[in-house]
Parts: C-alpha cells; sequence; structure tokens
C-alpha cells in the first residue's frame, strides 16, 4: 500500500529584493504542485481569503455584543 503523506516544503528566495515564495507539495516522491507567487498575489489572495470570513466574523462581532448587553442588564436587574 502507498503511503499518501503528504510532504510540504518551502523555501523564500531572493529576500533582499522582490521576495518570492516557492511551496511544493510531495506525495510520496512525486513531485504533486508546486507555485510560486510575489507579495502583490500572496496580498490579494490573503484579502480573498478574510472577505470569505466577512459573514462569520459579522454574526460573531454582532453575537458577543448582544450577549455583552444581556449580561450588563443582568447585572443592572440584579443590583
Amino acid at each position: 500500500m502507498a503511503d499518501n503523506t503528504a510532504l510540504i516544503e518551502q523555501s523564500v528566495g531572493n529576500v533582499s529584493g522582490g521576495f518570492t515564495k516557492s511551496i511544493t507539495v510531495v506525495d510520496s516522491g512525486n513531485v504533486s504542485a508546486s507555485t510560486s507567487t510575489g507579495d502583490v498575489a500572496a496580498t490579494i489572495e490573503f484579502i480573498e481569503k478574510i472577505y470569505n470570513y466577512l459573514p462569520e466574523l459579522a454574526f460573531a462581532t454582532v453575537y458577543g455584543l448582544v450577549m455583552y448587553a444581556l449580561v450588563r442588564w443582568i447585572t443592572v436587574k440584579i443590583k
């Protein structure tokens, strides 16, 4: 049976000028994917991932504020 454990290696080159990052995913010794991106592409990808979590973030914020208000209201009613 083949070992399907993924090995992820990261190398960083040319840090002084144009920062580049290369990630290679290896499966049982075979290269299955390799990408190289710069700062701008990595920033855009990060912003897209954050944008996908905005509904969950908004819900958590509203829930937290409602719970805070409820605790404050209960505290005032007890006193």
